[in-house]
């Protein structure tokens, strides 16, 4: 930024007395000519601009009839014409709170046809159970921590009604804690469909294409949600959910001993599935509570029966043989 763009509004000054003060900083004294030749003006609005900073504590007079002049130590003064201007920034904002409260006041309540604020620790997880239990077909959900504990997680428990189904991303760095993961199996297990990917934008819920449940600060949730309600917003929120879930890995957390015949085949791609959108041994373990020693067997053989060494080349050829679709059998090769 250069010197002449510097706000000096901000503290109190108007350019003017801005541009005197940046002068008498580089000089040890200058009489009001030398100032007024300085800043390009007549030597009355010199004189008018070192009286402003000499009423700001920002300049002193030395001598007599004819004195010359010299800037404060900039940093103490200015520092305390800044704090001055921050007390009263302060008292304004105390007084535009007074005058909004007031205006809500008269306006009567916000509508809650298109936006519900949800502030307090109770609020959010008894609305949130009430619009789950609500729904009557479709539930999608974006998950990634950080995770609220305590009434959120216990409302998380409850499941969603008979013939809803739920479609669920959860992102990989996340989902490895016992409360996303015993949430992923209950949706799962009601035959909701899971995916999982490295980075979803914001935690989501949408209940119907109707509603959906959002924190009001996404690094924070304890902050509270909103629930929204307009139709435009809502379909807004709805296509990102579907471009999400459209570039997410499916997942199954179907238990080990759950699966047919050729389980085998089906656990490997999963596990390869995950290894690709970059999660770790111990947490695809977790997921599919087997052990990390399974998880490294599987990675080792589908590695030697592809030919690959490192776990990159096994994703990179993995997918090129097919094996990461639904389609795609480790056990033949492609």
């Amino acid at each position: 930024m250069d010197e002449s763009d510097i706000p000096w509004s901000a503290t109190g000054l108007d350019p003017l007395a801005g541009r005197v003060l940046e002068h008498l900083v580089a000089v040890r004294s200058a009489d009001r000519d030398e100032v007024a030749s300085a800043a390009g003006v007549t030597p009355s609005e010199a004189e008018r601009a070192l009286r402003h900073l000499a009423d700001s504590a920002l300049a002193t007079p030395t001598g007599g009839a004819a004195p010359r002049w010299a800037a404060a130590p900039p940093r103490p003064s200015l520092g305390a014409l800044l704090a001055r201007r921050r007390a009263e920034l302060a008292l304004v904002e105390d007084l535009v709170e007074r005058l909004s409260e007031t205006h809500e006041a008269v306006s009567g309540p916000p509508a809650t046809d298109v936006v519900e604020v949800l502030k307090s620790a109770d609020e959010v997880p008894e609305r949130y159970r009430q619009l789950l239990t609500g729904s009557t077909f479709e539930v999608l959900h974006l998950a990634k921590p950080p995770y609220v504990t305590g009434g959120s997680a216990s409302t998380e428990a409850v499941g969603v009604t008979s013939g809803v189904q739920m479609r669920s991303v959860y992102e990989t760095d996340g989902f490895t804690d016992a409360v996303s993961l015993l949430t992923a199996r209950r949706g799962t297990g009601q035959g909701g469909k899971l995916r999982l990917t490295s980075q979803i934008p914001v935690k989501l819920v949408i209940f119907d294409r109707a509603a959906a449940l959002l924190p009001i600060r996404g690094d924070r949730p304890s902050s509270g949600s909103l629930v929204v309600h307009s139709p435009a917003l809502v379909t807004a929120l709805v296509a990102l959910f579907e471009s999400v879930w459209e570039r997410a890995e499916p997942v199954s957390l179907t238990r080990r001993h759950d699966l047919p015949t050729s389980g085998r085949d089906l656990r490997t791609r999963e596990i390869l599935r995950m290894m690709a959108v970059g999660m770790k041994d111990e947490t695809i373990a977790r997921i599919l509570n087997v052990s990390r020693r399974t998880v490294q067997q599987h990675v080792s053989d589908a590695g030697a029966v592809l030919g690959a060494r490192t776990r990159f080349q096994i994703a990179v050829l993995a997918a090129k043989q097919g094996w990461l679709s639904d389609q795609g059998d480790p056990a033949e090769g492609g």
